[in-house]
């Protein structure tokens, strides 16, 4: 199957119903459940882009298996044009959704693509696991595979001395068993963002944390199922889309992308799905060693190149309706957002520039920039939230809601909401947009997810002390410092 339609995708995801909570209930078909209708509807609107005659060329390429049409976002670069082709690709996908979306399928595209490029990473563990991830790979990008992954395990105390590990097979992800049809695990991780919405799980150790060693391993393992594989349970979270009208809630009602823990209760991983497994060293490093990290960084950051245009594009239009650009104050404001914009374009426009050809015959982006504009990211960000606040002030309370334009009040809301540049329908709609992405449940999600999804602050920064190479700073410290 080439690159998959909307509908196809919906169809799937009905015919393999997942074991999906919310609520309190069972969820026995995802496709009609209102929780999860807007982001279905964006997610299978990405995959009609792939067949949208003004977008397709920039969207699909050429499978190397079948000469079908698949997606550019599966693409192996090999130059620097191709880095480029797969960028314009996923920005595509950034705009349909503003930026908002953090987990749309490209993310674990990319992952899976350099896992398989460095698949002899993975046979130095066993011979047969390259052959397993090559195939994996081939399989998600032939048949259009929506896919999500969880990183990270649950834990009962953040005490001093304790680790996420303490409490073992009871809280941890672990393998109990093995046999010959493959290895069983149990535990719960978090976080399988846009879990309810994909067709399979992909389950590895987090960038930004270990795997500990000892007990033979059984923390130590890679692997991807389908999300219907029986003993798989996702618990979702509160939905953030209200259900009310995208006038109302324009972000929520769009790109609620869902975000889950899972449980998975004795659940067999065939071994043809294992990638890596009981070798502790080889999974820490397999993000470095394969550049996984350096390609899903990408990602994400031609994805917040957008939703950084995006906020300042709301800025610009909350400042335009209500008249205050010559305001010092503003103008500062504006700058600010300005400034983000233009440092994310700059290191994302720097890993590109130095990217170079790495081990595997990828041609790879430069990680350093890339992991100093995620860094950046989780600071920035709430800070452009609260400069909507900022901006927006009392313009952001007691909005009056679609159904209030043509109730009882509609004479006086349109006679007093007006400004000199916008009606009072306009003047509300964009602010209902602001507040939503600012200060609804949509809105407190999307900071807490950008201040968390990609590891905390401290943790992003220990990783660039880590990576970077300060020889040359150092050595004219030290050449200086020899003057006579």
């Amino acid at each position: 199957m080439p690159a998959r339609t909307g509908a196809e995708y919906i169809a799937g995801l009905r015919e393999r119903a997942a074991d999906i909570y919310i609520g309190g209930e069972r969820v026995p078909d995802v496709t009609g459940h209102p929780a999860f209708a807007g982001g279905l509807r964006t997610i299978a609107g990405l995959l009609d882009l792939q067949h949208d005659p003004a977008w397709r060329d920039e969207m699909v390429y050429t499978s190397p298996s079948t000469g079908d049409p698949v997606g550019l976002s599966f693409i192996m670069p090999r130059d620097g044009d191709d880095l480029k082709r797969r960028r314009k690709m996923m920005s595509n996908w950034a705009l349909a959704s503003c930026g908002m979306m953090g987990r749309t399928p490209d993310f674990l595209n990319v992952a899976v693509m350099s896992m398989a490029a460095g698949a002899d990473y993975c046979g130095q563990n066993r011979p047969e696991f390259k052959r397993n991830i090559l195939d994996y790979y081939e399989y998600i990008r032939e048949n259009d595979i929506v896919m999500t992954h969880t990183l990270v395990n649950l834990q009962r105390s953040r005490a001093v001395g304790a680790t996420p590990f303490d409490d073992r097979t009871e809280v941890a992800l672990s393998v109990v068993n093995e046999t010959g049809a493959g290895i069983v695990v149990r535990g719960a991780r978090v976080l399988a963002t846009l879990g309810p919405l994909s067709d399979e799980i992909a389950v590895y150790p987090a960038r930004t944390r270990r795997v500990p060693a000892g007990e033979e391993g059984k923390y130590a393992f890679g692997f991807a199922i389908p999300c219907d594989t029986d003993g798989l349970k996702f618990q979702c979270r509160d939905t953030v889309d209200l259900g009310r009208s995208h006038f109302d809630h324009p972000a929520g009602s769009r790109f609620e992308e869902m975000d889950a823990i899972v449980f998975f209760d004795d659940v067999l991983v065939p071994w043809e799905r294992v990638f890596l497994y009981n070798d502790v060293a080889r999974c820490n490093q397999w993000g470095e060693r394969t550049n996984r990290n350096a390609h899903t960084g990408h990602q994400v950051v031609t994805k917040n190149v957008v939703k950084c245009e995006f906020m300042l594009g709301l800025a610009t239009l909350m400042v335009d309706t209500l008249g205050s650009g010559d305001l010092p104050a503003a103008q500062q404001l504006i700058a600010e957002l300005i400034e983000n914009l233009e440092i994310t374009k700059a290191l994302l426009a720097a890993s590109e520039a130095q990217a170079s050809v790495d081990e595997w015959g990828i041609f790879c982006p430069d990680y350093r920039p890339l992991l100093v504009a995620r860094k950046q990211m989780i600071t920035m960000y709430p800070r452009m939230a609260e400069i909507l606040h900022l901006l927006g002030s009392s313009s952001l309370m007691a909005l009056p809601s679609e159904a209030d334009l043509n109730g009882p009040l509609a004479a006086d809301i349109h006679r007093y909401l007006d400004t000199d540049t916008a009606t009072a329908a306009e003047r509300i709609r964009l602010f209902r947009l602001a507040w939503d992405v600012s200060c609804s449940a949509f809105g407190g999600r999307q900071t807490l997810y950008e201040r968390y999804f990609g590891g905390d602050a401290a943790r992003n920064a220990a990783l660039l002390y880590q990576i970077y190479d300060r020889t040359a700073a150092r050595d004219m410290v030290q050449e200086f410092l020899s003057l006579e």
